[in-house]
């Protein structure tokens, strides 16, 4: 008995030293889990923002292709007209020469509303007055001279406007193509960067992952030896229980005996004996 009751004390020993083991176990286990739920995650948010990104810049891609057909078609019309650019450019020259008219339709109309606005807001002599109304007039004959060559005009007028609209046009999808290519290279460059980071977490999550297991692999068999042993311990409890009721039950059947000596005897009894030989009635 001696010998059990040792056991149970050193298991007892034995169960508090494992229980602190697998407290310690637990919390280096979990705090892998942590890191590597959280390499995870990471891992997971990357590989979304480039499947999106992948998305958009193939989006750009394209659009940079059609716009790229786009402009070639605008170029090649802006070079089909500079001819008859240059062919209206002359007459309309030829036609301002022999006219002795400096300039179009449009400069003239605006410098009129210049001299006009001057004179209705500025304080002038009146012989500077009169010379910006003889100028406007003279303006004003040069316009009606140009206008009343009509369809000729019209004509000039047409072709450069219509020239100027086809280059604006050409140059505005060029630039389209610069933009839209510069975005699609931005998220090229965004992806490849996240790549990167993708590598970089990846490589993190495999020790991570190897720690984790390692821990978790301690606590279960530590927890295994924990549970075996207060299997044992219970064995242990159990015997040690009945072996002391016993024990027990054996000292009150020999101090009743040393009781019912010493009433035979006419001796006094101590409260411990009277208790004793209560006990041995109940």
């Amino acid at each position: 008995m001696d010998g059990l009751r040792k056991e149970f004390q050193d298991k007892k020993k034995e169960v508090s030293q494992l229980r602190a083991q697998l407290n310690s176990l637990n919390q280096e286990k979990e705090k892998y889990f942590r890191e590597l739920r959280s390499a995870r995650d990471k891992i997971k948010s990357r590989a979304q923002k480039i499947k999106a990104l992948k998305e958009s810049r193939d989006n750009l891609t394209k659009q940079v292709k059609e716009t790229k057909v786009e402009r070639d078609k605008l170029n090649d019309l802006v070079k089909s007209k500079v001819g008859v650019k240059k062919e209206v450019d002359k007459k309309k020259h030829e036609l301002l020469e022999s006219l002795k008219i400096k300039n179009d339709p449009v400069s003239i109309k605006i410098m009129i509303e210049q001299l006009e606005t001057k004179i209705e807001t500025e304080v002038m002599p009146f012989s500077k007055e009169q010379q910006l109304n003889k100028k406007i007039k003279e303006l004003k004959a040069q316009l009606k001279e140009l206008q009343s060559l009509g369809v000729i005009w019209k004509e000039i007028s047409t072709t450069s406007q219509d020239f100027s609209e086809t280059k604006r046009k050409a140059e505005e999808s060029h630039q389209n193509v610069q933009d839209l290519a510069k975005q699609s290279q931005e998220k090229h460059q965004n992806i490849n960067q996240l790549y990167e980071e993708l590598k970089e977490l990846r490589n993190s999550e495999q020790p991570l992952a190897e720690k984790y297991l390692e821990f978790k692999v301690k606590y279960e068999e530590t927890k295994k030896s924990l549970d075996e042993l207060q299997v044992r311990i219970n064995e242990l409890s159990k015997i040690l229980n009945i072996e002391d009721e016993r024990n027990y039950k054996d000292k009150v059947r020999e101090k009743t005996a040393e009781v019912a000596e010493k009433i035979k005897k006419g001796k006094k009894l101590p409260t411990a004996d009277i208790l004793a030989f209560q006990a041995t009635r109940e």
